[in-house]
């Protein structure tokens, strides 16, 4: 009875495991592909292709971008009640006299959707577009 528990215990084990854990094969590099923008100039759109391990964030592929494309820069500052907020993007700052900011956006079959986290904590899927667009803040009514 013993060995039959300690057997099953072990099945079960391995079942729990993320896939590629036994293997030297690792998480799975998902594609994606970043834009961008700037909404307060007359630059013309930069597109980029870069990926991200599965379950891994958006701030692994834009350090993995920066790492492989050299006309592609960025730089974050750690907010203590936001986390990593987006600075710079290929040189441009956004900044409060300005009242401009880098949004995040991901885009899907032509519909834009702001990303509700930040680069630290949003997680891409396979083959999805995301927008960094310099833009103004909000004018509140």
């Amino acid at each position: 009875m013993e060995l039959a528990t300690t057997a099953l215990l072990s099945v079960g084990f391995l079942l729990l495991l993320p896939q590629g854990t036994l293997t030297n094969k690792g998480p799975e590099s998902l594609p994606i592909r970043v834009t961008v923008e700037n909404d307060l100039s007359n630059m013309a759109p930069e597109s980029y292709s870069s990926s991200v391990v599965e379950g891994g964030v958006l701030l692994g592929a834009l350090r993995r971008l920066q790492e492989t494309q050299q006309d592609f820069k960025f730089t974050v500052k750690e907010d203590p009640d936001f986390g990593l907020l987006l600075q710079s993007v290929n040189g441009v700052a956004g900044g409060e006299r300005e009242q401009t900011y880098w949004e995040i956006l991901s885009e899907s079959s032509g519909e834009y959707t702001r990303l509700d986290v930040g680069i630290g904590c949003y997680k891409p899927t396979a083959n999805e577009h995301i927008i960094l667009r310099l833009s103004i803040w909000p004018q509140h009514i």
